[in-house]
């Protein structure tokens, strides 16, 4: 399927997807090429977020009968994400066998499993290549070390920190783990981390990717930047005018699925910034890109591979308002773990002897993340999340 053939066909068959080109006055005919995608607005997690509430469950996107699914997941947000069926459901094989995944290897997947796509994802690219998946999720260490030792796992799919937390978890109870491979995405890999993996004899890959997307990026044995898979157009954009930026410089991920299925994978800005590897464009291989880079200011963070959304924590937050009056988000890193709070200034009148409690439960139940909630006289940065992580 050719670029104006996907175009043509998601205007065709997907209603918002017809709305966003009619709105833009972007004719399908008009967009033969990549250098054509400019002229479609980009769409960002925020943008879908507000579709799919106008017009659940996929804000008018989905180009497709429903019986051409094999599942739907809900998403932080919540952003609501189709799976079709079919194979390799993610596109992780490549990057996978590009990290010396191979047929009858086993290896422990450490993704949820349950309502976000990430594990079934994976373990989805594992099967592609003839590799058996330990379904592990997050959580049960003890359990998935027996389970890793029963069945001889070499391999690890999942965030860097939780292997780290697994290996010591094995190192305290004695396990004798085979583990020599690590594909690890959804959070940063801090240097001092990479290094301490491969000292214990594992063979470190990162890739790049979002739930809605799948495999946007991923290590080769050059490690000479993230190779982007053949099947994705991906621009590096400037976060104001969405115009690509020169090779070399920062911008935002922007990226287009050649996806007949889902029209809101056409100029999906992911809120990432990276850059393209100069030379990648003139050496003959793959498109490259020079890593993550950071987050666009004012979008949703990732922690523990998850992304909190600035609209889902003010929406917990409304709960409380006759309770609080000012609230932040705060974000650190011990031990390379992830420690989420949530800062608050109770109103005159508030019942502080719960209210923390109360609102870290809320958190659990509602936007799915364990927290600590402190209340303190004043908060001085802005923004509803204050990120103090540093990757080093």
């Amino acid at each position: 399927m050719t670029l104006n053939e996907l175009v043509t066909h998601l205007y065709q068959n997907a209603p918002a997807f017809k709305a966003r080109l009619d709105d833009a006055n972007v004719s399908p005919d008009t967009i033969q090429s990549e250098e054509d995608l400019v002229n479609i607005p980009i769409m960002r997690k925020d943008d879908l977020i507000a579709k799919q509430a106008e017009n659940p469950p996929f804000g008018g996107f989905l180009a497709c009968d429903m019986s051409n699914l094999r599942a739907v997941y809900q998403s932080p947000g919540p952003i609501h994400e189709p799976a079709v069926k079919g194979d390799d459901l993610g596109n992780w094989g490549v990057a996978l066998k590009a990290a010396g995944f191979s047929s009858g290897e086993v290896a422990l997947v450490a993704f949820a499993y349950h309502l976000t796509p990430a594990g079934a994802s994976l373990q989805s690219g594992l099967n592609s290549l003839g590799a058996v998946a330990i379904p592990g999720g997050i959580g049960n260490q003890e359990q998935q070390l027996q389970a890793m030792v029963a069945f001889n796992a070499t391999g690890y799919v999942g965030l860097g920190s939780y292997l780290k937390a697994l290996l010591d978890k094995a190192d305290e109870l004695g396990y004798d783990l085979k583990l020599n491979k690590a594909f690890l995405l959804a959070e940063p890999l801090p240097p001092s981390l990479r290094q301490l993996l491969s000292d214990r004899g594992i063979s470190v890959f990162q890739a790049y990717g979002t739930a809605e997307c799948g495999n946007l990026g991923y290590d080769t044995s050059d490690m000479n930047g993230w190779h982007v898979p053949a099947n994705v157009i991906l621009q590096i954009c400037d976060i104001n005018t969405g115009e690509p930026v020169p090779d070399g410089e920062t911008g935002e991920v922007v990226a287009t699925l050649m996806n007949p299925h889902y029209g809101a994978t056409v100029r999906f800005g992911v809120g990432d910034l990276s850059a393209v590897i100069p030379d990648s464009r003139t050496d003959g291989g793959p498109l490259r890109i020079a890593g993550w880079q950071g987050r666009i200011e004012g979008s949703a963070t990732k922690v523990r591979g998850m992304f909190l959304h600035p609209v889902q924590l003010s929406n917990m937050m409304k709960r409380f308002e006759d309770e609080v009056t000012q609230f932040q988000a705060v974000i650190t890193r011990e031990d390379h773990k992830d420690i989420l709070g949530i800062e608050f200034v109770p109103s005159d009148g508030a019942k502080l002897d719960d209210l923390a409690d109360r609102i870290a439960s809320t958190a659990r139940d509602n936007i799915k993340f364990r927290l600590t909630a402190k209340a303190v006289d004043a908060i001085e940065a802005e923004g509803p999340i204050r990120d103090e992580r540093e990757w080093d």
